[in-house]
């Protein structure tokens, strides 16, 4: 077998009570239940079993586990202490792990394999170490990537014969381990003796001493780069900058905006600019009761300001007991540029561009702009450019086809400048969805950006979107609520995770989570328009035409809330009133882009199929980001035996 623990083969082990996912990264029990284990303990384990019966030599795990850093036993020591914890073994036991007094570790539970080659079939033949067992397991179906719901359903085991029922119970757990999306605790039930482990942290917007004296753009952006320091350490969650930048307010009380995010320690402090000069002061509390465990003050040239947040980073987590290894120590100090000047503009792009508005956007996209030309290899630009050109389009005031090649080009751009940044795959991934429609491509980066940085909640965000598009709804719901737990406050976190819900046919669940959303931030256009979806599904019209109504007063006239007015009344019977809003649509089509879907929703309402498909093709035509919906949007049920749709499923890149 393969010493290489991150080949790319695709194997499932079973022992014990136990079984390990190779590929999705996954301890699994025997009904099903996910054990979640950080990542260098399953890269422990994973090494371990794969090597079951043999000696393995502490220097040879700790060069295989650690390969791109140096630590101490004592990381190894923990790994193996949490995985007896978790596996369930009791001291002096080692019905699965035997400590080998001054030699290392041996995997003692005999071991079962089955081998699974890419795309469905060739079992790997692999030549086992003399000193173990290995008996294959055949399972009675190829096991797919990503299961459907209605593969879910589907078994063909011979249960007639008794020594088939384990293996029809090993192919379902599998199964469900493959829907289950491979991070190692997505799963909200996360057990004690690993969350116990894993520190959490927010980092408050820092603040001017004077309140006239504000630079927003100075204080968030130090802010975010703080956050993304900070967060190079696996062991601890930082909550992103779409939670914190809230609390922004000079009388910010940062023990109660610590309790409110469910951290550990909140990390504030102030900024003051005096010419060249810049002085930063900060500290970092205990969340619960306010203790301070840090504080620090830097007094230096704007042109140093690379240096203090180095130097911030590293203390906070010196502060956490965190182990500050030479390689943490070289991610916290790492520089995307040495351009102070290209870093300023930068942080005014993100400014703008985060408040996803068009007009906004397009000022954060003249900044990304500066700042590359003044650092052309400056990777952030890139991905902040993709990010904002991608807006212009999801905003529904831009054309795709007209926005998403600039958003491609600066995505990739990205890619070549660094693929060790997540931030990048998530560029690539986000245009391969909304405008190649390239699902696979989609899919390869945002596990890629999971592998890269566990603890962002943006590719599980991103991925669970993919997820309910394509139909995956267990797997969106499970990866959606995630994303939640990372990002508690984030309000477009939390709506589409009730959007998700609504596509996968909960609808008491979206709305509850829909409710919840609001009530963070009631004027948030964005639940009230999936809420208006939800009513007319389940024929609560009234309901549904004042949600669409209060949704496009909040986003300005958003014309896809419009759309989903003149369905409702058109569901409803009011056949002259659903007109009337198409009417209003034509007519803001006159002076203002109008994605030709909209159209085709309210005219199939209306029951005008000729008309539905005219517009359906105008808007693959143009690539409409609203296109990536057409699977599983319930408004297009009455067409599923229509040839035409049948067809623009396929031309769309979905399987029917």
């Amino acid at each position: 077998m393969s010493t290489d623990i991150n080949d790319s083969q695709i194997g499932i082990f079973a022992f014990g009570d136990f079984y390990v996912d190779a590929a999705k990264r996954l301890l699994l029990t025997r009904d099903g239940e996910s054990m979640p284990l950080m990542p260098k303990a399953f890269d422990t384990l994973l090494y371990l079993v794969e090597r079951s019966g043999r000696i393995v030599s502490k220097d040879e795990l700790m060069a295989a586990i650690w390969a791109d850093r140096i630590v101490e036993e004592n990381n190894l020591t923990q790994n193996i202490s949490t995985l007896r914890r978790v596996l369930g073994e009791k001291h002096g036991e080692n019905r699965f792990i035997a400590t080998v007094p001054g030699q290392g570790y041996k995997f003692v539970a005999v071991v079962r394999v089955h081998e699974l080659a890419e795309k469905l079939a060739a079992a790997v033949v692999v030549d086992p170490p003399p000193e173990r067992l290995m008996q294959p397991v055949p399972l009675p179906l190829p096991l797919p990537p990503f299961s459907t719901d209605k593969d879910r359903r589907q078994t063909t085991a011979d249960t007639k014969n008794p020594s088939w029922r384990w293996l029809v119970a090993l192919a379902l757990v599998c199964v469900a381990a493959f829907s289950a999306v491979a991070v190692y605790f997505w799963r909200g039930n996360a057990a004690p003796t690993v969350a116990a482990t894993v520190k959490t942290v927010a980092v408050l917007p820092f603040k001017p001493l004077l309140g006239e004296a504000r630079n927003e753009a100075l204080e968030m952006g130090i802010t975010d780069t703080l956050i993304n320091k900070i967060s190079s350490s696996d062991e601890v969650i930082v909550r992103p900058f779409s939670s914190v930048r809230r609390y922004k307010s000079l009388e910010q009380d940062p023990m109660r905006a610590g309790q409110e995010l469910g951290v550990d320690s909140v990390l504030d402090g102030s900024i003051q600019t005096v010419g060249e000069q810049i002085r930063i002061s900060a500290r970092l509390i205990r969340a619960r009761d306010g203790k301070q465990l840090w504080s620090g003050k830097f007094d230096e040239k704007f042109t140093d300001i690379f240096s203090v947040q180095d130097s911030i980073s590293e203390r906070v987590l010196a502060a956490l007991d965190l182990n500050l290894n030479s390689t943490l120590r070289k991610r916290v100090t790492k520089r995307y540029t040495d351009n102070a000047e290209a870093y300023q503009l930068y942080m005014k792009g993100n400014y703008h561009a985060s408040k996803i508005i068009l007009s906004e956007a397009r000022k954060g996209v003249a900044y990304y702009q500066q700042a590359i030309a003044l650092d052309p290899n400056y990777v952030l630009p890139y991905v902040g450019l993709a990010r904002a050109y991608a807006t212009f389009s999801l905003s529904g005031e831009v054309p795709a086809n007209e926005a998403m090649p600039l958003g491609k080009a600066a995505a990739i751009r990205a890619l070549e400048l660094d693929n060790t940044l997540a931030e990048s795959h998530i560029a690539v991934g986000l245009i391969a969805f909304w405008y190649d429609w390239n699902w696979i491509e989609a899919e390869k980066r945002y596990r890629r950006a999971l592998a890269l940085d566990p603890n962002n909640p943006l590719p599980h965000f991103y991925f669970a979107h993919l997820n309910s598009n394509l139909g995956r709804h267990t797997d969106a719901i499970a990866m959606g609520k995630r994303a939640r737990e990372l990002d508690p406050l984030s309000l477009i976190t939390n709506s589409l995770e009730g959007q998700f819900n609504f596509y996968g046919g909960r609808y008491d669940e979206a709305i509850l989570r829909l409710q919840k959303t609001l009530e963070l931030e009631p004027t948030f256009w964005h639940p009230h328009l999936i809420l208006s979806m939800v009513y007319t599904e389940k024929g609560m019209f009234a309901e549904a035409v004042a949600e669409a109504d209060q949704a496009s007063k909040l986003a300005g006239g958003n014309v896809q809330a419009l759309s989903m007015k003149g369905y409702a009344l058109a569901k409803s019977g009011k056949l002259a009133e659903a007109r009337a809003v198409l009417s209003e649509l034509q007519q803001a089509a006159l002076t203002r882009y109008v994605a030709p879907y909209n159209f085709a929703v309210i005219h199939n309402a209306l029951g005008e199929t000729d008309l539905v498909f005219d517009y359906l093709e105008k808007a693959f035509a143009t690539r409409s980001v609203l296109m990536v919906f057409l699977k599983v949007d319930p408004k297009w049920r009455n067409l599923k035996d229509d040839k035409r749709y049948q067809e623009l499923l396929l031309r769309t890149g979905f399987q029917g």
